[in-house]
């Protein structure tokens, strides 16, 4: 169609393995730049990131070029 806009928002939670706490507070900024940049090499747009030391937060723009699994994938690997 013709003029079709589409906006999709996604959170996603990852948890660590066991939920152990083992993301200590040097590592949050260094992982947080590291998974920014993987969304955004994926042409997304990352809106928040956020955390605990057992589990990861994302909140993300993404447009109708790649779907959620695939994205999913990018950032787990």
């Amino acid at each position: 169609m013709a003029n079709t806009y589409s906006q999709i928002y996604i959170q996603t939670v990852f948890a660590v393995k066991g939920r152990q706490s083992l993301i200590q507070p040097k590592w949050e900024a260094p992982l947080y730049k590291y998974i920014t940049g993987i969304v955004s090499g994926q042409n997304q747009k990352l809106i928040a990131i956020n955390g605990m030391p057992d589990h990861i937060h994302l909140l993300i723009s993404m447009n109708t070029s790649m779907t959620i699994a695939d994205l999913v994938s990018e950032i787990k690997t």
